[in-house]
């Protein structure tokens, strides 16, 4: 059980070296009972090291980690059994089945055979691999490898889950499968702890996003505080009905334009004077304007500012 007060997950000062270089920096944050946690940062950030210090992996060099209140460094096992982990690289067994790889890991788990061959059946059926169950995971894409790693994590019905970069790579269906199993298992109370890169897998999972840049925590809050911290530039996206010249859609009220798509995105501190601007070159250039909207600042926008980047 976890308590009903105070944090889930705690780290105090955590720090990593590897040789001189410092991985995780004195780095302190709390994660609240079911609550989906988003560690979100570029690759090399500390995203890995942070998450495999938090499970046991590795022993921080300094600081300390708490799970729902139990000191991970004397109890590590019992904080252990409360959690489910999906790391970064697969830790299914390529050379049994997909149900010899549940029943495994539901005996790690302690759980009793009945209640084993139940939960083994409904991951399998949850994640639409029951007519693979007697097949050895080798044959298995890494789509399905991966639902098995997930299906192996939360086959004890964890309290704690970590997850790191849970979706990389994986075909449309496994994804969806996976942010469908976040999603229900946070609905019925799990607290999930979620490493990515992905800024729009983050915006649409997590209820706070902590934002990690070479080792150090660089900003934590909701999606849409981190969002509105940027509200002075805003955006206008633009389609037409034919290909147009980026240079001939400046104008003074505008500081930057990129294309994403079929749109342009026009970056401005007067969304009036742009949008006006649009429809009078429209015009004169006999221009169909196919779709227009004016958005405020973006995930991806704070990221970008507060990780260092233009």
């Amino acid at each position: 059980m976890l308590p009903n007060n105070g944090p889930v997950i705690q780290a105090s000062n955590l720090t990593k070296y590897y040789g001189k270089i410092l991985a995780v920096d004195h780095m302190d944050f709390a994660v609240k009972k079911a609550e989906v946690f988003g560690f979100l940062g570029p690759n090399g950030a500390g995203k890995t090291t942070t998450i495999r210090m938090l499970t046991g992996i590795l022993k921080p060099d300094h600081g300390s980690v708490t799970i729902a209140g139990i000191d991970f460094a004397r109890k590590q096992l019992r904080a252990k059994m409360l959690m489910g982990v999906i790391p970064e690289t697969g830790n299914v067994y390529a050379d049994l089945t997909a149900e010899q790889n549940l029943h495994l890991a539901g005996k790690y788990y302690g759980l009793p055979k009945n209640d084993l061959v139940i939960r083994s059946n409904e991951i399998l059926s949850q994640f639409g691999i029951e007519d693979r169950a007697d097949h050895l995971v080798r044959t298995f894409s890494k789509g399905l490898k991966q639902r098995i790693n997930i299906g192996c994590a939360i086959i004890h019905d964890p309290s704690i889950l970590f997850l790191d970069e849970p979706t990389e790579g994986l075909d449309v269906l496994s994804r969806r499968l996976i942010i469908e199993t976040i999603h229900r298992m946070n609905e019925n109370g799990t607290t999930v702890f979620l490493t990515t890169h992905n800024i729009e897998e983050a915006n649409r999972l997590c209820q706070r996003i902590a934002i990690i840049n070479k080792g150090k925590i660089v900003a934590i809050d909701r999606p849409e505080v981190l969002r509105s911290t940027f509200d002075k530039t805003r955006s206008i996206e633009v389609a037409f009905d034919r290909r147009t010249d980026k240079e001939l859609l400046y104008c003074d009220s505008i500081l930057k334009i990129d294309l994403h798509g079929d749109k342009w995105r026009l970056y401005t501190n007067d969304p009036d004077t742009t949008v006006k601007h649009v429809a009078a070159l429209a015009e004169k250039h006999d221009l169909k304007i196919i779709a227009l909207t004016i958005c405020g600042p973006s995930l991806e926008d704070a990221f970008i500012r507060l990780t260092g980047g233009k």
